[in-house]
């Protein structure tokens, strides 16, 4: 058992950084709308289960630093990592206490980011993913891209790895 817990750890000091901040795994609602909304989640390869509902997702590609700086206040000097992901959640879908992610908007996309042991978690509707007018890259966000994607925002929440 004692080998189990510390071979991932080697493989992860050896790993690229990204991979040291995947977002793969089972996650711990932590904040308080995690909690009221969507309970644990956990993100796999090819799905995102959220409180009990499997939905089929597709890595777009990985966030960038600045992009998680804007979207989240994350330290861009903090190592991290996260992805754009591709989805569909109705919004007729419910989750706990009967809540919606985004009201009468169904979700097309997922961002993530994750910071030590914490995942952040962005729901957003539309079909332009939430960073397409800060392309080319890596070109910084304006002001204007900016105020319209946190705008196109949906749901926010944290999480916490398991112990």
């Amino acid at each position: 058992m004692r080998v189990k817990t510390h071979l991932p750890i080697a493989i992860l000091l050896v790993s690229s950084l990204s991979v040291f901040a995947q977002d793969k795994g089972l996650w711990t609602a932590a904040g308080s709308t995690a909690k009221a909304i969507t309970g644990d989640i956990s993100i796999a390869d090819a799905r995102v289960t959220i409180d009990y509902y499997n939905f089929p997702i597709g890595q777009i590609r990985a966030l960038l630093p600045a992009e998680a700086s804007a979207l989240f206040d994350a330290d861009v000097n903090t190592p991290g990592g996260g992805s754009l992901y591709r989805l569909n959640i109705s919004a007729n879908q419910r989750f706990q206490h009967k809540n919606t992610l985004c009201g009468s908007d169904d979700v097309q996309w997922m961002v993530t980011w994750v910071q030590g042991r914490t995942l952040s978690v962005s729901f957003f509707s539309g079909s332009n993913p939430p960073f397409s007018p800060w392309t080319p890259w890596p070109t910084p966000p304006t002001a204007a891209a900016l105020s319209t994607t946190r705008a196109n925002m949906l749901a926010l929440s944290r999480f916490s790895a398991p112990c």
